[in-house]
């Protein structure tokens, strides 16, 4: 069985297809930069150094330029993240409402502190500073769906949910 984060032969291909019908979307079109690099963390999941000497080569852009780009934009990874991103809100409404103690225990439960990924990339764990939804703070936000008006006993049966 492979480890986790390791690509199979046929992903791989699948995976270098679509990077160059990227490439040829974009191939000569002026600011394609920052497109390419969201479609190739779409394609990867993240952006592994490699591919960022591709991107460098393919645009015939020094690789710090773009490694610049990359580290300017939260939006951006540079290691592989889990299949459910965690966001626990700490904003005003949240933490008057105990989202710290929401936090606390979500660390525990995935056994990750803000900012990694659980060994098996099954989810990545960050804290935002709003959400949007105070009026159901406590919240927490699994991928696109919303957990609200929570407390630290609601968040294991949250996230056996999740693949």
């Amino acid at each position: 069985m492979p480890e986790a984060g390791c690509a199979q032969p046929a992903e791989d291909a699948q995976n270098e297809q679509e990077l160059q019908d990227l490439f040829a979307k974009w191939r000569g079109v002026k600011g394609s930069l920052i497109p390419i690099l969201q479609g190739a963390q779409e394609i990867y999941g993240y952006l592994p150094k490699e591919v960022l000497l591709r991107i460098a080569r393919e645009l015939k852009l020094p690789p710090s330029r773009v490694f610049g780009v990359v580290t300017f934009y939260a939006q951006f990874h540079l290691e592989p993240r889990g299949r459910n991103i965690v966001r626990v809100c700490l904003g005003t409404a949240c933490h008057v409402r105990g989202a710290s103690r929401v936090f606390e225990r979500m660390q525990d439960e995935l056994g990750i502190a803000d900012g990694e990924t659980t060994e098996d990339l099954r989810f990545t764990l960050e804290t935002v500073a709003c959400l949007g939804c105070c009026g159901l703070s406590p919240v927490v936000m699994v991928n696109d769906e919303t957990h609200g008006r929570l407390s630290p006993d609601k968040l294991k049966s949250i996230i056996d949910h999740y693949e």
